[in-house]
């Protein structure tokens, strides 16, 4: 006879992590976003006190323009980036899984090697290509009489993105190249004896049968949006665009550490898990409708 607790012993030590790292985290960020602290005393040396402040925090983060600014920066930026990001992983992963792709486990590789940079370290290394004076690409537009600086206030927003999108593109091609094998050889012989061009075989083949992967990757893309901090924060210093409230991760981080706000700061990272848990599930609910009116 099996042992029943076999199974709990080996689950034991990760339920302790998961716990650990994330339930009690997210139940002590839920009960620090109904609290206020407050400071008694002219420099606050009386001490301080912690009082229920039931959603004066919510109203506050939601009253709070630079954090509804943040939030609506981030919506922008994850209609362009996402977008741009998964139609390239896309074609690059049919591309590489077609039948005439060479080397393609060498391309692969290459893709996918940005995603193995650290995005601090990405970060920093595309700042040299980003300041004028150091940047080869500035100095060469500049030559053809093409004046731009990617770290101007209107501009540091995409050049955020493109950093993003170079990261992670490959990231999301390998994602898609796992669904892409999945599909069974016999679909491609029997659309290969219907004369079927390879626009065809990718466009009524292989998109409509990825959709759990592009799903997949959007929502992803969307979470990882609304997460938003390590690139703007290292681009703060060479930027004057960046604010310390420019990404609700960034408003969060803020008030945290910089207001010593924690009441506001764990309100605000609610708002946020709460909106990228909204946006993903109408992404999928948009996928579901339009799978159904096929």
């Amino acid at each position: 006879m099996r042992s029943k607790t076999a199974p709990w012993m080996l689950l034991t030590p990760f339920l302790v992590l998961f716990v650990g790292t994330m339930i009690i985290p997210i139940l002590m960020a839920i009960g620090y976003s109904f609290t206020s602290v407050e400071r008694s005393g002219l420099l606050g040396e009386g001490g301080l006190t912690n009082t229920f402040a039931w959603f004066d925090n919510y109203v506050a983060a939601l009253s709070n323009a630079n954090f509804i600014e943040a939030i609506g920066r981030m919506i922008l930026f994850g209609i362009v980036q996402v977008t741009v990001m998964i139609v390239a992983a896309t074609l690059l992963a049919l591309l590489l899984e077609s039948a005439s792709a060479k080397w393609p486990g060498f391309f692969r590789a290459t893709y996918f090697l940005p995603y193995g940079i650290p995005g601090v370290i990405a970060t920093i290394l595309w700042s040299f290509l980003y300041i004028p004076g150091l940047s080869p690409i500035v100095d060469a537009l500049g030559i053809v009489g093409i004046d731009i600086d990617f770290l101007a206030p209107e501009m540091v927003l995409w050049s955020i993105a493109n950093i993003v999108t170079w990261t992670y593109t490959g990231y999301n091609m390998l994602i898609i190249i796992a669904q892409l094998k999945s599909i069974p050889g016999e679909l491609y012989e029997a659309a290969k004896i219907d004369g079927a061009s390879s626009f065809r075989v990718a466009t009524s083949i292989q998109l409509p049968l990825i959709r759990p992967a592009l799903m997949l990757t959007i929502i992803f893309s969307i979470i990882g949006t609304l997460q938003l901090f390590a690139e703007p924060r290292l681009l703060q210093t060479m930027s004057a665009g960046i604010t310390s409230e420019y990404t609700p991760n960034m408003a969060a981080y803020a008030f945290a550490f910089q207001y010593n706000d924690i009441g506001m700061a764990a309100a605000q990272s609610v708002i946020i898990a709460v909106s990228a848990f909204l946006l993903s599930a109408i992404a999928l609910g948009i996928s579901n409708w339009t799978e159904k009116r096929r």
